[in-house]
């Protein structure tokens, strides 16, 4: 709440002062020691100081009543990608729950001005991330990030996250007020700005950061030369070090132009979910471990999650190729239900293709 210090100059302040409560009464001598703000700010930070200690006070009662909570960098439930970024921002407002499973977390964004094709690859790729696992996080604007989000719920079990460029009392844009309340329910709605806080314009490049923090790549699905997805996009890969995707488009859209621009200078072109899961390499479990029936020659236990359905194909799975349709005789399940799940699960490696149509059983047990 004190004007003149952002996140970088923060973190200086309380490795300077020992503690965040230490910095909070901190002299005008020791803000004066800190890397960025010298003689003349130090004063006008302590004035601001002061002056806010009463504001806190109020943001904190308004958050409690409002059922808004408070995160802080060294909260054990902050999010561990966000934190190793450059600038973390010292403190998230959230609506919802962070939970362990959103460290393996992918960014889909995109223009506000999407074709239909746009807005149709980006609730498809949501809605099979979600189904993988994957917690989307895009910013909760019209056109990508509004279909992402949707894809996500609309998947079993998804998570989403949205990050806003104004306080997460503020329904911006107005339309999605209905959707931020189901991303709450099933994943947060976050921001590092103060309830109340407008859509400002130059808020939204620093909410950016925090898309691309969150999440181990991010996918622009469609965007112009000078959108703020390209902005993530390339905080992703040169500042946070984290692999940027690309869904290529018509040539003669405009809104193909970024993510061609993208691929020109290395980000990975991806049509399908396995690209994706490629450039991200191995990722970490964070889920349960689930007891596979004795009768199946499969590994006792598997790392993960198992839906009813994934159960009943890999009871018909053992270390001797199987063909497809037999998988598909079997469990009387429909070929277009038993296809997206033999995807899900070879990309987690429980099973594995082989020979064309035939699938063994993975290498991936605990």
């Amino acid at each position: 709440m004190t004007e003149g210090i952002g996140s970088i100059l923060l973190g200086r302040l309380v490795t300077a002062a020992g503690s965040a409560e230490a910095a909070c009464s901190a002299d005008e001598g020791l803000l004066h020691s800190v890397e960025g703000i010298g003689t003349v700010k130090s004063s006008q930070i302590r004035r601001s100081m002061r002056e806010a200690a009463d504001l806190a006070e109020a943001e904190m009662t308004r958050c409690r009543e409002m059922g808004v909570g408070l995160i802080c960098r060294d909260d054990s439930n902050y999010p561990t990608m966000l934190k190793v970024i450059p600038d973390p921002p010292a403190v998230l407002y959230v609506r919802g729950t962070i939970e362990a499973r959103d460290l393996n977390a992918v960014a889909i964004v995109g223009s506000r001005r999407c074709s239909h094709y746009g807005r149709e690859q980006a609730e498809r790729f949501g809605a099979l991330l979600a189904q993988a696992g994957v917690t989307v996080v895009s910013g909760g604007a019209r056109g990508v990030d509004s279909a992402a989000h949707r894809g996500a719920i609309a998947a079993a079990e998804g998570r989403t996250i949205v990050v806003l460029g104004c306080g997460v009392d503020v329904a911006y844009p107005p339309e999605n007020e209905g959707l931020f309340k189901q991303v709450a329910a099933r994943g947060a709605v976050m921001s590092e700005f103060a309830l109340g806080t407008p859509p400002m314009k130059e808020n939204f490049p620093r909410r950016n950061r925090i898309i691309s923090g969150l999440s181990r790549g991010v996918l622009v699905v469609e965007a112009d030369v000078a959108s703020g997805a390209l902005i993530t996009a390339r905080q992703a890969g040169d500042e946070h070090g984290r692999p940027v995707f690309a869904l290529p488009g018509r040539v003669d859209n405009p809104m193909s132009a970024g993510p061609h621009a993208l691929i020109r200078d290395g980000a990975t072109l991806v049509t399908n979910l396995e690209e994706i899961f490629e450039g991200l390499g191995p990722l970490p479990h964070q889920a349960t471990e689930v007891e596979v029936p004795e009768e199946s020659t499969a590994p006792t236990r598997i790392a993960g999650v198992l839906t009813e359905q994934q159960n009943r194909i890999l009871r018909e799975i053992s270390r001797e190729p199987i063909a497809l349709d037999l998988i598909i005789a079997r469990t009387e399940l429909p070929a277009e239900a038993i296809l997206p799940e033999l995807t899900m699960m070879s990309l987690r490696g429980w099973v594995k293709r082989v020979g064309g149509q035939n699938y063994v059983i993975g290498s991936v047990s605990a």
